[in-house]
């Protein structure tokens, strides 16, 4: 059993749903965000997506676009979120770590040496936003090969029969994406996202987190109830973003986005299925 599954499972036996955070790999510089990232699981994190920086983000908003423009402007790249990884697991074998991103720095990496570096780190998941299904064997076949999961997308636009091609093949859990849209620009409508979670469980049997619409300790709360996890990014982003336009000291900055993440978990651990 991988770790994501088995954090999923002992989550279920607990009748709770994950706290997801989402932070970006370097932002705002590396030693900032892996202060943050080793204080997660402290704040209630079950599993972290941990971001890595991207020139066109092409699924994520104003905020989470940010983010990655302030960790390439700090330096950061590949190999660094890998040692951030690394520096995370001399101290920390239970948390899952997923990587989210795009496919283009996989490749400009060498995708079978990425798998194999990203696994030896101790990475245990992959979100490629923009590689379907019929195309991340690529990457699929070398991270399977490591023992890592691929973790897919569903939206608001999935039907029944795509729902089969996503859950064919795809690892760790299923990611819902709540709107039609990028990353922290709209609210998600409880009912249809309830809905359409409850679809995808009945015919994946794979864990179903929900992320891209979750601003709040309250919409946390609200999606906790019904999903096996929350996924809060933007929201977390900004709170870097606003500590850097207040001036604030890094230790303010890591302080307050610990703090916020905290408020997160709390809500969704509290939630009541």
């Amino acid at each position: 059993m991988s770790r994501i599954a088995g954090r999923f499972a002992e989550l279920k036996t607990a009748g709770r749903a994950a706290f997801v955070p989402f932070i970006t790999a370097g932002d705002p510089d590396l030693d900032t965000s892996f202060e943050i990232l080793q204080e997660l699981p402290a704040a209630g994190a079950d599993l972290i997506e941990l971001g890595v920086p991207f020139s066109d983000p092409m699924a994520d908003g104003p905020a989470v676009q940010a983010s990655s423009l302030r960790a390439l402007q700090a330096g950061m790249n590949v190999p660094k979120v890998l040692e951030l990884v690394r520096r995370f697991r001399k101290a920390d074998s239970k948390t899952s770590i997923i990587l989210m991103g795009y496919y283009n720095p996989i490749h400009a990496y060498g995708t079978a040496r990425f798998a194999k570096d990203a696994a030896a780190a101790g990475v245990d998941g992959l979100i490629t936003v923009d590689l379907p299904p019929e195309e991340d064997e690529v990457l699929r076949l070398p991270a399977n090969a490591h023992g890592l999961d691929i973790v897919r997308l569903a939206t608001p636009t999935t039907d029944d029969a795509r729902l089969k091609t996503i859950a064919n093949g795809a690892g760790g859990f299923l990611y819902y994406v709540s709107i039609a849209g990028v990353t922290g620009t709209k609210d998600f409508a409880k009912a249809e996202v309830e809905k359409a979670v409850a679809r995808m469980k009945a015919q994946s049997g794979l864990p179903c987190a929900v992320g891209f619409g979750i601003k709040t300790p309250d919409q946390a709360a609200q999606i906790a109830r019904f999903a096996d996890g929350a996924v809060v990014g933007s929201a977390i982003v900004t709170h870097v973003a606003e500590g850097l336009t207040n001036g604030a000291s890094r230790a303010n900055i890591v302080r307050d986005v610990l703090k916020f993440c905290a408020s997160l978990a709390d809500s969704v651990h509290a939630a009541c299925p």
